[in-house]
């Protein structure tokens, strides 16, 4: 039986629903494309730290109302439209303040031990593609496309955004896509690593739910160990990852979800997971 909880978010511009043990995070500010604001990023901020903690989680689905994923920063709020308070700072306080937002944002989100899936029902600019790529995995709709954009506007990235798209689709690559800002639709995204998949847009809540939901259900001391595994790939030397990943397998062959795993393949049924 399919059961739903609806999380109070402190703002509508962000929605939370935890169904079926996946928290379905929406980004709802449809009129600006769920442009980043002063309401929707500290809300996001809160509900990637807290359903990354829940044990009622098992995976997370970040996706934008209507026809946007995320356009990215407020850019209408730059220049002579910028924060009173902002221009009020120092330059060294302006940086700290961004590297503090930045941390626990797609920090945060990298950090979370489960998994994370991003849906895109249209355009993932800026920030906003930091956000997707900061996802395990990204599902776009046939009309969805992303851009860095940050060229347009004369910045050079934020939120991570280099070393993620680096680490997706390699330097030369990011590089282009960087240095051009162009649209890249979701088709060639496809081709070059920066989503898993694309489907239809009247399919893409669906079938981006029903993986959230699979993975939900998934063994999840082995995912976390999995997401262990896949980050230090890419980070350590091949001996180094090799032995953590020796070191992780052995112990969860002494928990109870691998004894269900083995019980239930036996028995040529579907595992019941109890994540311990």
């Amino acid at each position: 039986m399919t059961t739903e909880t609806n999380v109070d978010t402190g703002t509508n511009e962000l929605l939370c629903t935890i169904r079926d043990r996946v928290a379905i995070i929406t980004l709802n500010r449809p009129e600006a494309r769920n442009s980043l604001s002063d309401a929707l990023t500290p809300a996001l901020r809160a509900m990637i730290r807290s359903c990354g903690e829940d044990r009622n989680v098992g995976a997370l689905l970040i996706t934008g109302a209507g026809e946007a994923f995320c356009a990215g920063g407020n850019v209408k709020g730059m220049g002579a439209h910028r924060d009173p308070k902002k221009l009020e700072m120092s330059l060294e306080e302006r940086i700290a303040d961004l590297q503090e937002r930045q941390r626990l944002l797609t920090g945060a989100l990298v950090s979370v031990r489960k998994p994370t899936i991003a849906a895109l029902p249209g355009p993932a600019v800026g920030a906003g593609l930091a956000i997707a790529m900061a996802c395990d995995i990204r599902i776009a709709a046939q009309s969805a496309f992303v851009a860095t954009g940050y060229a347009r506007i004369a910045l050079s990235g934020d939120y991570g955004i280099a070393w993620l798209l680096t680490r997706l689709v390699g330097t030369a690559r990011a590089r282009e896509l960087m240095f051009t800002g162009d649209r890249v639709d979701a088709a060639r995204a496809e081709t070059i690593g920066l989503v898993n998949r694309v489907v239809p847009d009247d399919k893409l809540q669906m079938e981006a739910f029903a993986l959230a939901k699979s993975l939900a259900e998934g063994p999840r001391l082995a995912l976390r160990y999995m997401k262990d595994n896949l980050d230090e790939a890419v980070l350590f030397d091949f001996e180094t990852a090799r032995d953590h990943e020796a070191e992780r397998l052995v112990r969860l062959t002494t928990t109870a979800d691998h004894k269900e795993a083995v019980q239930a393949f036996i028995e040529k049924r579907k595992p019941v997971f109890a994540g311990k």
